[in-house]
Formats: C-alpha cells, sequence, structure tokens
C-alpha cells in the first residue's frame, strides 16, 4: 500500500447549507449557501483559493455539466474547477480531489463542493438516472427500496436473526437517528419518533417501512482544505487532519458471480480495512469515537456496523438494539440525524457528513456535542448492494 495521506491536509473550513424541501433556492442559492459558511470559517479570500472540485449526480435537472456551474455561482477567480460524479459517493469523491491535490502539492489551497436540488423534478422518489445504452441488457430493473430490502432478507436468512427482531432493530436505528435530528436546525426532518411510529409505519418495500427510508431532499455542503503549515500560518489552531480516504469499487464480484450472498457491502469491507490501515487504526470499535455513515436505508446502516469492522459478524442489530450507536453509547453514530433526517442530495451527502465530523471534533456542534471525540469516519455509499462504490474517510485531531 502506497504511503497515505495520514495528517498532510488539514481541514480550513467547511460550510452546509439547511437541506429540505427548498423551492426558495436553486442550486446555485445552496451552492452559496455552503460556500459562504466555509470561506468565513476559513478566514480567506477567494483569490487564495488555488483549485475546486464540484460534484452533483443527476446533473441534467438544473446544476448542469462542466466546471462551470460553480464557478459562475460563486464567482470564483478563474481557477480549475473540476467537475466529478460517483453516484451517491459524488460528495465524497470532491472532497477526495481537494485532499489529494494538497497532499501532492499541487494545490495550496483547494475547495470541495456538493449540491444536488432534487425536489423540482416532479418525481416523489430518486429522480431517473440513465443507465446507459447498453445496462438494460444485463442489468435488470430495481427500484432502491426493493435492493435495500433484499439486504435485509438476506442479513437475517445468513444470521438467523428472526423477522421480529430485525425489525426492531431496524426500527431502533430509525429511532435513534430521528432523536439525533431533532436537534439540528439544518436538518430536513426534525420530528422525533417512537418505535411504535417505526414499526406500524407503512411498508415500502418488506421489511422496511415509511420511517426505515431515507428522504429526498435539496442541499450543499463545501470543505476547503490546505496544509497543516499553511492553516498554523493562517493563525488556525487544534487542526482536524485528514487521516484516511479510501474508495473500492465493485467489479462484477457481487452481481456476476455466486461468492456474494447478498448480506452485507463487499466494497465496504475493503475500503474499511484499507482507511484503518492509513489512518494507523487497529481496533476501530475502541479507537473510532464517532461516525456518519450511508444510511440510505436503516439496514443499510445496521449491516454497515459489521462491514466497518464495529460490530462482530451476525451481531450488528444486537449492538444496535443495545444502545451501542446511541447518542449516549459507546459509538454514537448519525449524531446530526444521517441521511435519515437530512435526506439525501446525492452530490452533497458525503461532505454533510464530514461536516459533522468537522464540528464535533472543534467542540461547535452545540446541544448534540459529544464529550472529546478523537476521530471521525464517515462512510458513503453509491449504487446498489450488487453494485455500488463505497468511500471511507477517517478525520481527527492533528497526531491523534
Amino acid at each position: 500500500m502506497a504511503s497515505g495521506i495520514r495528517d498532510k491536509v488539514a481541514i480550513l473550513g467547511m460550510g452546509c447549507s439547511k437541506f429540505g424541501e427548498r423551492w426558495d433556492a436553486g442550486p446555485d442559492d445552496l451552492m452559496v449557501e455552503a460556500y459562504v459558511e466555509a470561506m468565513s470559517d476559513a478566514g480567506i479570500e477567494a483569490s487564495q483559493l488555488d483549485a475546486a472540485w464540484f460534484s452533483t449526480h443527476i446533473d441534467e435537472i438544473g446544476t448542469g455539466k462542466g466546471g462551470t456551474p460553480l464557478s459562475i455561482a460563486l464567482r470564483l477567480p478563474n481557477i480549475a474547477v473540476t467537475r466529478v460524479e460517483n453516484f451517491c459517493a459524488s460528495g465524497s469523491e470532491a472532497f477526495r480531489g481537494a485532499v489529494y491535490a494538497v497532499a501532492a502539492g499541487a494545490a495550496d489551497i483547494a475547495l470541495a463542493v456538493g449540491v444536488e436540488k432534487l425536489k423540482d423534478t416532479g418525481y416523489g422518489g430518486l429522480p431517473f438516472g440513465a443507465p446507459g445504452t447498453l445496462a438494460p441488457q444485463v442489468m435488470p430493473n430495481g427500484s432502491a427500496p426493493g435492493n435495500f430490502a433484499q439486504l435485509a432478507s438476506a442479513y437475517r436468512a445468513k444470521h438467523g436473526v428472526s423477522k421480529e427482531d430485525l425489525k426492531r432493530a431496524i426500527a431502533h436505528v430509525s429511532v435513534k437517528s430521528h432523536a439525533n435530528g431533532a436537534k439540528n436546525p439544518k436538518a430536513h426532518l426534525r420530528k422525533p419518533i417512537t418505535e411504535e411510529q417505526a414499526l406500524k409505519a407503512p411498508i415500502i418495500a418488506e421489511p422496511l417501512g415509511l420511517f426505515d427510508c431515507c428522504g429526498v431532499s435539496d442541499g450543499a455542503a463545501a470543505a476547503i482544505v490546505t496544509t497543516p503549515e499553511i492553516a498554523r500560518a493562517l493563525g488556525k489552531h487544534d487542526l482536524v487532519t485528514v487521516k484516511a480516504l479510501q474508495l473500492s469499487v465493485s467489479n462484477g464480484y457481487e452481481s456476476q458471480y455466486n461468492g456474494w450472498d447478498g448480506s452485507h457491502f463487499h466494497t465496504a469491507r475493503i475500503a474499511a480495512g484499507k482507511a484503518y490501515k492509513e489512518a494507523g487504526i487497529e481496533r476501530p470499535r475502541e479507537q473510532v469515537s464517532m461516525m456518519e455513515v450511508h444510511d440510505c436505508f436503516s439496514v443499510t446502516e445496521l449491516v454497515t456496523m459489521e462491514d466497518l469492522f464495529i460490530s462482530a459478524e451476525g451481531r450488528g442489530w444486537r449492538d444496535v438494539l443495545d444502545g451501542f450507536y446511541d447518542a449516549d453509547g459507546a459509538l454514537p453514530c448519525q449524531i446530526d440525524g444521517g441521511l435519515k433526517c437530512f435526506g439525501h442530495p446525492i452530490g452533497a451527502s458525503g461532505l454533510r457528513m464530514l461536516y459533522e465530523m468537522y464540528l464535533q471534533l472543534q467542540g461547535r456542534a452545540g446541544e448534540r456535542q459529544l464529550r472529546d471525540p478523537v476521530l471521525g469516519m464517515t462512510h458513503n455509499l453509491g449504487g446498489a448492494p450488487a453494485s455500488n462504490v463505497c468511500s471511507v474517510a477517517i478525520i481527527g485531531r492533528e497526531g491523534a
């Protein structure tokens, strides 16, 4: 493995728009909202930016292709802007591009911005994305709830979990996230729910009920990164640095061979293992302070706990029910409410996750602030269980 980027890049500032049904704002307005906060947090001028990475997934809706939508919206000083897209992990890809540029010495200060505007399309769920001319010949149609419901069924069958126990565990994930999201003024959904509400909610795709599915929303998030040396020269103290960034992409193993049983995310295990090695983490269950994971559906979060090697295989549902991942548990997950309460504006979600970890590490998370976190991890998944991309990022206090 390469030497890695541990502590070579510091986060200078971050920003995040209010997520939700933003009928009042277009994608350019959302980008500006996140960017202005990030620039104010960083304490720099636009003239100090060397390059930018811009993530949006369904560009035809109104954001547009290429780098110009970001450059024009933010009036950037004619710097390089690279548009990236990698399904639901697009925001993490923008961050990875900016971080790698700084780590390589190609840029002193780089910007990453992710945005998605989904509520003005007329669709109740995610808008249709063209899979490519030939893809339907080898990949039958399916819905996101249906794909992840199959993950739940496979997990239950493999580990001998009763239907009732798994449903209760999934419900607990949802209840926990809603309790956290109620404390976050930037979240889309801010009302707590009860276990009874989650269990009795209308079924979307068995066993996933209404409260087990994340919503569709509009939003943007931004990060500004630089070297630790430049950050200190700019007067920054108690730096938050990048410990690891890893991306793993499906190669057909899950969807075209018989080795995968459908009960886990193959790519998440690979990305997590590499990220821990890059960050120097040997005991993630003990060393990681907090997490934001890709809870597009509550069962995804449950299964991901095992794929990140936090819960033992087949035991994640028990840890969930024991409160291990609650706000007051041993390893809080989705402390800001997660995709469950923010919704999932595709290009922004990965950066939104990092925003919460950054605030927590700086002690600026308000009433949801955790006590003395040291390392934060994000898991950003794009695609379906059978074919996906998975990004795992770890950030933390400098030197940790």
